[in-house]
């Protein structure tokens, strides 16, 4: 669908990555509302968007409820909002876990639950959830996270196909590390040699182009990581070792320790 003249919801609007991707559909002409927890944050960007704001904590599931009750004419919702969840199992507390599971993967949910319904009557609409490609490569470190990423997906790809012929098209985006903003800027952590990056403003562009096009699956990453999340689909086992003998161990205890006051 054009995204010019439409309506778009964007939450976590308050981070890096939103706040990109608020600017590029802006640029291509949607009307936006702006959703996340900083609402000073919001408020600025809204004005630099001419936007409506729209404060909201995913984690509550009455705040999601009034959500998508104040805002069920739109024609598109970005499902951007969501925790890092970086760490191995045994260092999450069960609230930790549970919030997780609200914000990464139950809000989108139900976000797209309340919202479709309006645009399969209107005959036209699109969603697009923001995974990663941690949602298709598990590793050592992101057992919680890649559990919400890889229930994204599954849950894109079958509404996808429940939506088929209704007008209303469905986007994953997979995202590998992104400089500059977002969880992976935030955490500090460095990678290890030869390791590639994408923009926030790529990630924008992907999503600009998953919407025009009604494409399914979007990657954001160099040619590098989208291989290697291939393998693992292939190969789990052997991607593993790959992964262990890359340094992948610890490079899950920096971004554990990076982003434990996230959860």
């Amino acid at each position: 669908m054009q995204v010019s003249g439409r309506v778009a919801l964007v939450t976590g609007a308050s981070g890096g990555l939103g706040q990109a991707i608020a600017r590029r559909l802006a640029s291509a002409g949607a009307t936006l509302v702006l959703s996340g927890r900083r609402a000073d944050v919001l408020a600025s960007l809204a004005e630099e968007l001419g936007a409506a704001v729209a404060p909201a904590d995913l984690s509550d599931a009455r705040s999601v409820r009034e959500l998508a009750a104040a805002h069920d004419d739109v024609d598109i919702l970005i499902a951007n909002a969501g925790l890092p969840a970086s760490g191995r199992l045994d260092s999450f507390t069960e609230e930790q876990i549970d919030r997780a599971l609200l914000v990464n993967l139950r809000a989108p949910m139900m976000l797209a639950h309340a919202l479709a319904p309006a645009m399969a009557a209107r005959g036209a609409g699109h969603i697009v959830l923001m995974s990663s490609l941690s949602g298709k490569a598990p590793a050592a470190g992101s057992s919680i996270y890649s559990a919400t990423k890889f229930g994204l997906r599954g849950f894109a790809g079958a509404l996808r196909a429940e939506l088929h012929s209704s007008g209303v098209g469905v986007s994953a985006i997979f995202p590998g590390f992104i400089r500059d903003a977002g969880m992976f800027e935030d955490a500090g952590v460095k990678l290890p040699r030869g390791t590639g990056t994408k923009t926030p403003e790529q990630v924008a562009a992907a999503t600009l182009r998953a919407i025009e096009r009604d494409r399914g699956e979007v990657d954001v990453a160099p040619i590098a990581l989208k291989l290697g999340a291939t393998l693992c689909g292939i190969a789990p086992e052997t991607s593993a070792k790959v992964t262990r003998k890359a340094g992948g161990d610890e490079i899950a205890a920096r971004f554990q320790a990076g982003q434990m006051d996230k959860r």
